[in-house]
């Protein structure tokens, strides 16, 4: 629209000036003709009257002066006529302008001593007349008085009036007109072939290339199609070109690596799409609060730890809720953009929410419902119905923008976790032909807590209408199974691991989440310098440093951890002075009343076990409370002769993960909870109940005991499953169960 009013506006305001320029001209032309009629019409009249008036005014005769000034009662256009003597007084006027007399008139003097005619414009009575007065002369050429011939002008203005009312109609008229025809002009040679080439570009984005025809354009726009064409042609056979290579050197390569997930895409997904949807996105875009600068940050997420790997490897579409108050900043008009920053490797989609809408799906629904009820640490969940309507509503705006980007053919849509039960389907009830699969990746519970949720049907039926759902461990998948079983009406098939619900089936597998992981990879010189920084900092030098990495949570643990360590302290007073645990927590959902009091709890109970044993410069518990970027926290996990993770209940927890793949010197050890997804594969951990203090206090003492040679074997053993089982082999483990379901 805008570019529209940029071409047609100046050519309106062109015409418009020259338009009231020539009207200013007709008009003035027109004026002036009206004006000399006006005088030669009074003139006339004035001489007509003059040998009555000379007769009337020489015998005295009143009544003849009389009748006929009244002759000019019924005139058009007249006011009316006045006759004097030769003193300037009057002898007889028309009956309609006797207030004429009133006036004072001084250019009766003027006349009557010049003997010269005399025609101006007056005032009479508020409005404008035309007075033409005519001196009256005997034979000698003597005065005997004067003729006032007065005329209305009114009718001048008004014919003005509607000559201008006639040409600005004409002008509107002209200016609509040439609107019309230059839209329909500019749409036949602009808007029209840009549209089609706008849906040709749909139709070879989406895939639909039955829909592409051939352009019939002329002219330079008709060779800029010609090229889009060659450029399209040339993508479609390279694409190809890679799907054959890359089916080839998949069976070459052992180790999933990040080229070999990238061929194992092109060889399954081939021109198909690969989308990802999740509430948190890999990359924020936050104002510093120091600089006031734009700064781009990746947040605290397992899920963006693990799938920001995949993406950068195999491109697509990352769908996410922009929550970060500089995000709009950086997005293009469709809320896009190229990500990692200085790499751009995949795209971006922002969906952005409302206060109300991210208060009532996120923090309402998701996290004080739907999280502590998957999770069993005791805190009870709540259900609200506006929470619950709110989630619905969100669920079903991320459902249109991801069908917006949808490909004509076959597109993988890879939803991420308890946000999105009901997305998938909303997206199968307008493109069956999807792929859609689902990860879980907390905990999911028995059917008798499951139960507990008001809203367990219309869950189940979004979640089922999947192709596949994931989790982290089998465990997960048998109380899904489980679930469904007991609370729908559905077929459960336990040889397939399948649940059948209105001739929909949907696959339940177990695929063990894992890190990118820095399996072989030597710290870097800056790396070694924010170690010995962090050591002088703290005066760690010749000390046990212990690490727990966390985003305050109660599912983590953190509280038992400190108070294990307080009774490892107690019970084995020699580690005084030689012991030393770094927490580094990232607060999250603040809004919510039990994190707020869970990070008031924390910080007492850190201070209060500090105080309890502070002498000198030593103090047990290093508390940093802040967010921490992947390339901060890896310094502390080399440095760490330990790495504590106590969670309460976990699907898996990469934490323990990334330490290990962060030891390449192998030393190290990691004490690992039971009650996590990762305790299930890195089974050389030191494994540890988190509610049990008094075990957890002696794991402790024991870890730190434990003979040099062992903790090497242990890490050794725990690299390996990690190298092999890294976040490329799952990522390939879905993709290819997806592929293999679509051919089935």
């Amino acid at each position: 629209m805008k570019r529209i009013l940029l071409f047609i506006l100046p050519i309106l305001i062109i015409i418009a000036v020259a338009f009231t320029l020539f009207g200013i001209l007709q008009v003035r032309s027109e004026e002036e003709k009206l004006m000399d009629d006006l005088k030669r019409k009074a003139r006339t009249v004035a001489e007509s009257v003059e040998l009555s008036a000379k007769y009337a005014i020489v015998n005295n005769d009143q009544r003849a002066a009389k009748r006929l000034v009244e002759s000019f009662q019924r005139r058009e256009r007249m006011q009316g006529c006045v006759i004097y003597d030769k003193d300037g007084k009057i002898l007889a006027i028309t009956e309609r302008i006797s207030s004429w007399g009133q006036k004072d008139n001084p250019y009766l003097k003027d006349v009557l001593s010049s003997k010269n005619a005399r025609g101006a414009i007056e005032k009479f009575g508020g409005y404008s007349v035309y007075s033409y007065t005519l001196p009256v002369l005997d034979d000698e050429n003597n005065i005997l008085g004067s003729v006032e011939v007065i005329y209305d002008t009114s009718y001048l203005f008004t014919t003005l009036a509607d000559l201008w009312k006639r040409i600005s109609i004409t002008l509107i008229a002209l200016v609509v007109l040439i609107t019309i025809i230059t839209l329909l002009i500019q749409r036949q040679i602009f808007v029209l072939p840009v549209r089609r080439l706008t849906q040709w570009f749909t139709h070879f984005q989406k895939g639909d290339t039955e829909k592409l025809r051939p352009f019939k354009e002329k002219g330079e726009f008709g060779k800029l199609v010609s090229e889009v064409e060659q450029v399209a042609l040339g993508l479609r056979v390279a694409r190809k070109v890679v799907t054959d290579e890359a089916h080839a050197r998949i069976e070459k390569q052992e180790l999933w690596t990040e080229s070999k997930l990238r061929d194992l895409i092109h060889a399954k997904l081939g021109e198909n799409s690969f989308f990802v949807v999740s509430n948190r996105e890999p990359y924020m875009h936050v104002m510093d609060e120091v600089t006031g600068a734009p700064r781009c940050v990746r947040p605290a997420s397992g899920v963006v730890t693990a799938i920001d790997p995949i993406l950068r490897a195999c491109g697509g579409t990352w769908i996410a809720h922009g929550s970060a108050d500089a995000d709009r900043k950086f997005v293009n008009s469709k809320d896009k953009l190229g990500v990692p920053p200085q790499d751009n490797r995949y795209i971006l989609k922002r969906v952005w929410l409302t206060k109300e809408e991210e208060d009532g799906y996120y923090y309402g629904f998701s996290n004080e419902g739907l999280w502590p009820l998957c999770h069993i640490t005791h805190t009870r969940p709540i259900f609200r119905e506006t929470d619950w309507q709110m989630y619905k509503k969100v669920n079903q705006k991320f459902a249109d923008s991801i069908l917006e980007e949808l490909p004509a053919n076959n597109p993988f849509v890879f939803i991420q976790d308890y946000h999105f039960t009901l997305l998938a389907k909303m997206i199968k009830e307008k493109r069956p032909d999807a792929t859609v699969a689902l990860f879980w990746h907390i905990p999911w519970p028995n059917p008798e807590v499951f139960a507990i949720c008001p809203y367990q049907q219309e869950i189940l039926d979004g979640m089922l209408a999947c192709d596949m759902i994931g989790f982290h461990v089998q465990f997960h998948c048998n109380n899904f199974l489980d679930t469904a079983n007991r609370l729908i009406e559905c077929r459960v098939d336990t040889e397939k691991f399948s649940v059948v619900r209105a001739n929909k089936e949907t696959f339940i597998r177990a695929f063990p989440i894992s890190v990118d992981g820095y399996i072989g990879a030597q710290p870097a010189k800056e790396e070694l310098e924010q170690i010995k920084r962090i050591r002088q900092e703290f005066q760690l030098q010749d000390k046990l440093v212990a690490v727990g990495v966390d985003r305050i949570d109660y599912t983590k643990g953190i509280l038992e951890r400190i108070l294990a360590i307080d009774r490892f302290l107690e019970k084995y007073p020699e580690y005084r002075h030689k012991f030393v645990f770094i927490q580094l927590a990232a607060p999250s959902r603040t809004h919510i009343k039990r994190y707020h009091e869970l990070i008031a709890e924390i910080d007492e109970l850190v201070e209060k076990k500090n105080w309890k044993y502070w002498e000198g410069d030593w103090k047990p518990i290093i508390y940093l409370k802040r967010y921490f970027s992947p390339e901060e926290i890896r310094p502390y996990y080399l440095l760490a002769d330990l790495c504590v993770v106590s969670s309460l209940h976990d699907g898996m927890n990469l934490v323990a993960k990334e330490y290990v793949a962060s030891k390449n010197d192998l030393n190290g050890a990691l004490m690992l909870s039971c009650f996590t997804g990762a305790a299930r594969e890195l089974t050389d951990a030191i494994q540890i109940n988190p509610y049990s203090i008094e075990e957890f206090a002696d794991a402790i003492k024991f870890t730190l005991e434990m003979p040099a040679e062992e903790k090497r074997k242990r890490m050794e053993n725990m690299r390996k499953i990690i190298a092999e089982n890294n976040i490329y082999r799952w990522a390939a483990s879905i993709i290819t169960e997806l592929a293999a379901l679509k051919k089935s």
